[in-house]
């Protein structure tokens, strides 16, 4: 009795067919555990989707920081001073900071943000940035170019649009590249139009920060700073704790005084959610796992039921010859095709299911695209097959104990 005997594996579908019932009872537990696992593992990676795509539109090494008003009080000074960034600020964070790659200040034009060409009108956000917020907030350029150096040191009317804010402005499909834009009543040329993922971020127009300041009277005041760092998450917290230091220097507050200065650190928030949905993907993992095996013992227990049912034919095969190895065989086998079978139907299901979910349902900020890696389909079905061998393997060994005359005599 061969792996490869064909008259063996009709002998197996055959006991199959006879026990339809005992079958699907077998099978049950082993496809809902195998269902419940690729349900539970597509939504763990559809939640990490949603939050990492939530990262994905800015740089995920950002530390952002606001300024506050004191909450203690330093040195005769009392609490309730409002702390006001400037760009002396910027300068001191970018030159003598170290650990600081790409920063930019920001300021907010919150008044009169009506922006026009020609005779359509519209209300937009106006951020003022330095050029480096290319890279931190990560737009993608769909036409001309970003802010640069000579833009600030030459106070250049220059404007950079989102998509809707073309749409809304030029709605006669115009290029929009080296046309004037009305802003506060201030001609700014357009030199770039760019699109996000995120559809409140492309509301925007980006001015240069030196030009707004001069032009709209905000002095050297900013409203707060973020920058870049190429630092591991742990030297990340050393730099923030290295900035809060300096800058309760320069402003004179308690360096424990948080409602004074809220520094950001998202390196360390997209750290925290990795090993976050790591501990879920390694929870899930071990319930699917003792799911798995609740099957196993499950079919493991049938088969013995078999073996004991079969005892007079067993006694029999080895009357006439038959080793302990293809009764083990024969056990086993008729045990992997059960598992095997089942664990299929229950991987189908759960990715069949996920397929649909991911396919009607909308797409969230925190749960996008639920799916299980093929990889992870390719390990659920090598472990069935060898949970099908360890489920069969204890009552075979037990078939393959039976001694012929016994068997006959117990019949």
């Amino acid at each position: 009795m061969g792996l490869f005997d064909v008259d063996n594996w009709q002998e197996i579908f055959s006991t199959i067919k006879k026990n339809k019932l005992r079958t699907f009872l077998t099978g049950f537990s082993v496809a809902w555990g195998i269902f419940m696992l690729m349900i539970l593992l597509g939504s763990g990676n559809g939640l990490q989707n949603g939050i990492e795509y939530q990262f994905k539109s800015d740089a995920t090494n950002t530390l952002w920081l606001w300024n506050g008003t004191t909450t203690k009080p330093y040195k005769g000074m009392q609490a309730g001073r409002q702390i006001n960034f400037t760009n002396e600020d910027y300068d001191f964070v970018k030159n003598l900071i170290p650990g600081v790659k790409e920063i930019s200040a920001r300021y907010f034009l919150w008044q009169n943000r009506i922006v026009s060409y020609k005779k359509e009108y519209g209300s937009f956000d106006l951020l003022c940035v330095h050029p480096d917020m290319q890279v931190i907030e990560n737009p993608t350029l769909v036409e001309g170019r970003f802010l640069n150096e000579i833009d600030i040191q030459k106070n250049r009317k220059v404007a950079v649009i989102g998509m809707p804010v073309r749409k809304a402005l030029f709605k006669n499909g115009e290029n929009p590249l080296g046309e004037l834009i009305k802003i506060n009543g201030v001609l700014f040329q357009v030199v770039g139009v760019f699109s996000d993922q995120y559809e409140r971020d492309e509301q925007r127009i980006y001015l240069p920060i030196s030009t707004t300041q001069m032009i709209f009277g905000g002095g050297n005041r900013i409203h707060n700073l973020t920058l870049t760092t190429d630092l591991s998450p742990k030297e990340s917290e050393q730099l923030e704790k290295n900035l809060r230091e300096k800058l309760a220097q320069r402003h004179r507050f308690d360096k424990d005084d948080m409602g004074a200065l809220y520094i950001g650190n998202r390196l360390k928030e997209y750290k925290q959610f990795q090993n976050l949905f790591l501990g879920i993907k390694i929870f899930v993992g071990i319930i699917g796992l003792f799911t798995i095996i609740a099957g196993i013992v499950g079919v493991s227990n049938i088969m013995i039921i078999v073996v004991n049912e079969r005892t007079k034919e067993i006694g029999i095969r080895k009357a006439i010859g038959a080793t302990p190895w293809s009764v083990i065989l024969m056990i086993v086998l008729e045990s992997v095709v059960i598992t095997a079978m089942a664990g299929y139907i229950g991987l189908v299901a759960g990715i069949g299911l996920l397929e649909l979910i991911s396919a009607n349902m909308p797409a969230t900020e925190f749960f996008r695209n639920p799916e299980v890696d093929f990889s992870v389909g390719v390990s659920a079905t090598l472990i069935l097959v060898l949970a099908g061998v360890v489920a069969g393997f204890v009552p075979a060994l037990r078939a393959a104990r039976i001694k012929p005359v016994v068997a006959l005599k117990d019949e």
